[in-house]
C-alpha cells in the first residue's frame, strides 16, 4: 500500500510527533507507517487523516498488482 503520509505532513509543516500526539499515537508507530513498515488499522487510518485535516483516500492507496 503506498501512503501519501510525509508529503501531507510536510504541507502542514507538522513533526511525526505532532501528527502521533494529535492521532493519539506513539511516535514510533507513526512512523512506521509513514515509512510504510505497517499498515495501519481502518480506526487508525482515519485518526491519522483527522490528524491531518484529509480523507483516508488522499493518504492511502492501494497498488496495483501486475
Amino acid at each position: 500500500m503506498k501512503n501519501n503520509l510525509i508529503v501531507r505532513r510536510e504541507k502542514l509543516n507538522l513533526t511525526q510527533k505532532d501528527v502521533a500526539d494529535a492521532a493519539g499515537l506513539i511516535t514510533q508507530a507513526y512512523q512506521r507507517y509513514e515509512y510504510g513498515t505497517r499498515v495501519p488499522s481502518v480506526e487508525i487510518a482515519l485518526k491519522i487523516a483527522k490528524a491531518l485535516d484529509c480523507t483516508v483516500e488522499d493518504l492511502f492507496e492501494l497498488e496495483e498488482n501486475d
